[in-house]
């Protein structure tokens, strides 16, 4: 079985060897077992049902949330030479007669379908007639009503053990802590099934947070200086700063589209199209946007806006660097964030519970922004993983910043906030401590206070971060009143006492030099002009097809072309991600690249003669 496995990997995919748990998990499947399956984004999870699929008898259901995922992976699955096919809104009527029927003469090994489309009555009865392989449920996390995804259909897929008790079933997703895979297993009755859990840690991910100072400045510093002509997706909290800010960046000469919610179908459809089949698309969105998204060249992903969850901040993150190469996730944020969000949760009509976990989700991501030590450690201690030393990978790392006792400060700022009357938010707090008295000020006497002008030591930017280090240590909340007032929480009664001293971080621009040393890691490598003259033979060829330009070889293939520079077809079948068909099909036309820059030898004519006859053939 393990060899068989193996040789689909190689020959269909073109990878040597299996990453992690894939290949347990694939035996698990191919013997009949049930599986919950926990990988990171890019961590080769589709492979998992993908070749017990093309091991099993018949037809293998992946069920999938987004008509773009299955429209992708079916692209990147027939260019393997994979018979796979999806059912979704997107087919004519005769379109779907056709898929049926191949279903029903076996000729599809994979079926792509949405979970509304597979609890139809039409559906279930399609697949009771044929020969079913596995179910894969993808995005699983999608079951929990606790998760940061959730989607009712989800709950109904326990039909499957019922209607299909004999058919082996695997729950996949990024991002489950313990609760809810527990949720996960039970919703979809897989309490029985063996649970692989891989490690979280995506490497190649450099995470960085900085304060707002004019987040769009400091977003436009990056692109400029780091990811220009990169692929990158932003989010935004509103519709409103979507627009504005995708409207900015053209501005700015960045191929920038805008998603969200408010905007008609077919511009949402049309825009994420443009993103997954183009090259240096950047796309500003809301959360609205981006799962399922199996566009592996993401260099970026930046938020000007904390996200809800440190779960939410994960997955979106995940969304860069799934080929492996160098990716940034960069954010910038703000005490605003934290009221917008607060009161977002307040005005719901979530139960009194679940607002009480939201509220813990966000307290937790705030901890995280205000971090002076490794920022992976904590992410991946989040999800109950350990990572011994520090990543040397994120901004606290390869900077580590300056703190400082700010026990004077911290008390200073707490007192302001208890002699104004616990009802003002940060900005007035602020012009207190730093004497910036105005008519309302006198109309409350509060510039008579003695604390009135006590802080004059520090800037207003300096007091801001106080003030948002203080409430993400838990000494001052953020009430829900529509104006952010402050207060002081129990655990400020002993700093205020004295006797307890604060340390908290000096906030400091990154280095630009450092940063764009690492981000230039993900250049191929080659002679000069040789990875970007592979990348657009690519992007011809996906043009003339109709597919994302990653579907017929990711950056990494290209890169590895580019460094290796493969004289011959065999030569180029060991190239990571060259599979028997894409070799077949592809092989000769990109040494022909090679060749024309100078960076491949003649291969032998016969090789050529052979290769260019197949390649016509098919």
């Amino acid at each position: 079985m393990a060899s068989s496995a193996r040789q689909i990997l190689e020959r269909v995919f073109g990878y040597s060897s299996f990453r992690g748990q894939q290949e347990a998990v694939i035996e698990h499947a191919v013997s009949g077992g049930d599986s919950l399956v926990l990988m990171p984004t890019g961590g080769g999870k589709s492979l998992c049902y993908q070749i017990p699929a093309l091991m099993r008898s018949g037809t293998a259901v992946v069920v999938s949330p987004l008509i773009a995922l299955m429209r992708d992976q079916v692209d990147a699955l027939l260019q393997a030479g994979v018979r796979a096919a999806y059912l979704n809104s997107t087919l004519s009527y005769g379109e779907v007669l056709d898929v049926e029927n191949r279903l029903r003469t076996g000729r599809i090994d994979l079926l792509y379908v949405a979970p509304e489309r597979l609890l139809g009555d039409r559906t279930l009865a399609l697949l009771g007639a044929i020969d079913t392989a596995l179910f894969a449920i993808d995005e699983a996390h999608c079951v929990s009503q606790w998760g940061h995804d959730f989607r009712p259909e989800y709950l109904e897929l326990s039909v499957l053990r019922e209607r299909f008790p004999a058919v082996p079933r695997m729950a996949l997703t990024a991002t489950a802590d313990e609760t809810t895979r527990r949720e996960i297993a039970a919703r979809l009755g897989l309490t029985g099934a063996r649970w692989f859990v891989s490690g979280f840690d995506r490497p190649n991910i450099q995470y960085r947070v900085a304060p707002k100072a004019g987040p769009r400045d400091q977003l436009a510093r990056i692109i400029d200086t780091e990811h220009r002509g990169d692929a990158g997706i932003v989010y935004c909290l509103s519709r409103r700063s979507v627009d504005e800010t995708a409207e900015w960046l053209r501005g700015r000469g960045v191929d920038a589209l805008a998603y969200h919610a408010g905007m008609n179908a077919r511009d949402r459809e049309a825009h994420q199209d443009r993103f997954v089949r183009g090259e240096g698309v950047v796309m500003v969105a809301t959360i609205a946007f981006g799962m399922g998204i199996d566009k592996p060249d993401v260099r970026f992903v930046a938020h000007l806006n904390l996200p809800k969850s440190l779960e939410a901040y994960y997955q979106e993150t995940g969304r860069a660097g799934r080929d492996g190469l160098p990716a940034t996730a960069w954010m910038a944020y703000g005490l605003q964030d934290v009221i917008m969000l607060r009161q977002m949760v307040d005005g719901s009509e979530a139960a009194a519970e679940r607002k009480r976990l939201e509220i813990r989700k966000l307290d937790a991501m705030l901890g995280y922004c205000e971090l002076t030590t490794c920022r992976r450690q904590a992410l991946l201690a989040y999800f109950g993983e350990t990572l011994a030393e520090p990543c040397g990978n994120c901004d606290n790392c390869l900077d580590p910043p300056e703190s400082w006792d700010a026990t004077e400060a911290a008390r200073k700022a707490l007192s302001c906030v208890y002699r104004t009357g616990q009802r003002f938010g940060a900005g007035y707090v602020v012009d207190v401590l730093r004497g910036k008295g105005d008519e309302r000020m006198g109309r409350f006497g509060h510039d008579r206070l003695p604390i009135f002008g006590a802080g004059a030591e520090l800037d207003a930017r300096q007091w801001r971060s106080v003030i948002r280090q203080l409430v993400a240590r838990g000494l001052l909340t953020v009430d829900i009143d529509g104006y952010g007032s402050l207060s002081l929480t129990p655990a400020a009664r002993s700093v205020v006492r004295g006797g307890v001293t604060v340390e908290l971080r000096r906030d400091a621009l990154p280095s630009p030099a450092r940063r764009k040393k690492q981000a230039a890691k993900a250049v191929g490598a080659g002679p000069p002009g040789l990875f970007d003259a592979l990348r657009a033979r690519r992007r011809e060829l996906a043009q003339e097809q109709g597919v994302p330009p990653y579907v017929i070889f990711h950056d990494a293939t290209l890169a590895a072309m580019a460094k290796i520079r493969p004289r011959t077809l065999d030569e180029m079948s060991e190239l990571s991600g060259v599979g028997a068909r894409k070799l077949e099909r592809y092989g000769e036309i990109f040494l022909r690249v090679l060749r024309e820059h100078g960076a491949a030898g003649a291969p032998d004519n016969t090789v050529v003669e052979d290769s260019e006859e197949s390649t016509a053939a098919s």
